[in-house]
């Protein structure tokens, strides 16, 4: 499983026994079976491999050993502080969209302002657990809003296929291979002259105008759990005055509704 992980971030036997400060024999001999590491080798290993919280329990049982992190259920009582802490981030965003996924893109949590990305999503799309994913590329979802759908899908895909590089999960490759045969839009849409060279903003047809944000992705940094390990934040940011007045009036307008 080592030599896998190995090969996953492309790193030469050589590279990574430099790395972890360990010769190139005995970690041939690692590979191979022909030592049996310690738990505190494998996770030494995983950390300069960065190996996602799950795969290292995964690791640690085909060593042998006990799993060294939880994999709680977020909505187990212990997480309260974890749940806490993702509502203040996601209520402190508004006015604009803000969102929580979990390892498989799957929809956790979201603030208020989400709404106004999914208005004409069929219903199918929205019901639980809804992969967000999937909701932004499926014609029946939000792809027939999104103006710039061939460079936001590549984009989106592009993310995907390196998650699935980077975990081997099979359920993220199964997923990028299902959105990739959804249509795509336009191949001669314009980007945004402005974002061009810099990011790929999501450019979304709202009514009798256009919204543009550009998203950025956060996760737990310090995380000694495997599922608050696997949370990304996802936070839109508008691009422009009007995109931000619009959602502005967004937000009012939702508050004075009964």
């Amino acid at each position: 499983m080592l030599r896998d992980w190995r090969h996953r971030r492309r790193l030469s036997q050589l590279e990574l026994a430099r790395e972890a400060d360990i010769s190139s024999r005995h970690l041939s001999f690692l590979e191979t079976g022909r030592s049996r590491p310690s738990a505190e080798m494998v996770l030494h290993l995983a950390e300069r491999l960065d190996v996602p919280l799950r795969q290292r329990n995964d690791l640690l049982l085909a060593a042998g050993y006990a799993p060294a992190y939880g994999q709680r259920d977020l909505g187990a009582p212990e997480m309260r502080p974890v749940r806490d802490a993702i509502e203040q981030v996601l209520r402190g965003h508004e006015p604009y969209p803000a969102l929580v996924v979990d390892r498989h893109w799957c929809l956790v949590s979201a603030n208020r302002a989400l709404a106004s990305l999914l208005e004409g999503a069929a219903a199918h799309l929205l019901e639980p657990p809804v992969n967000v994913l999937r909701l932004s590329l499926h014609p029946d979802g939000v792809a027939p809003r999104i103006v710039n759908l061939p460079q936001w899908g590549t984009h989106l895909l592009e993310r995907l296929r390196r998650d699935a590089l980077a975990t081997g999960d099979p359920a993220l490759s199964a997923l990028h291979d299902e959105l990739a045969c959804y249509p795509g839009g336009d191949p001669g849409a314009a980007p945004h002259p402005a974002f061009a060279e810099v990011a790929v903003p999501l450019r979304l047809r709202d009514r009798n105008t256009e919204l543009s944000f550009i998203s950025t992705r956060t996760s737990f940094g310090n995380a000694l759990d495997a599922t608050v390990d696997e949370l990304s934040i996802e936070s839109f940011f508008p691009t422009d005055e009007r995109t931000a007045d619009a959602m502005r009036v967004a937000a009012r307008d939702t508050r004075r509704d009964p």
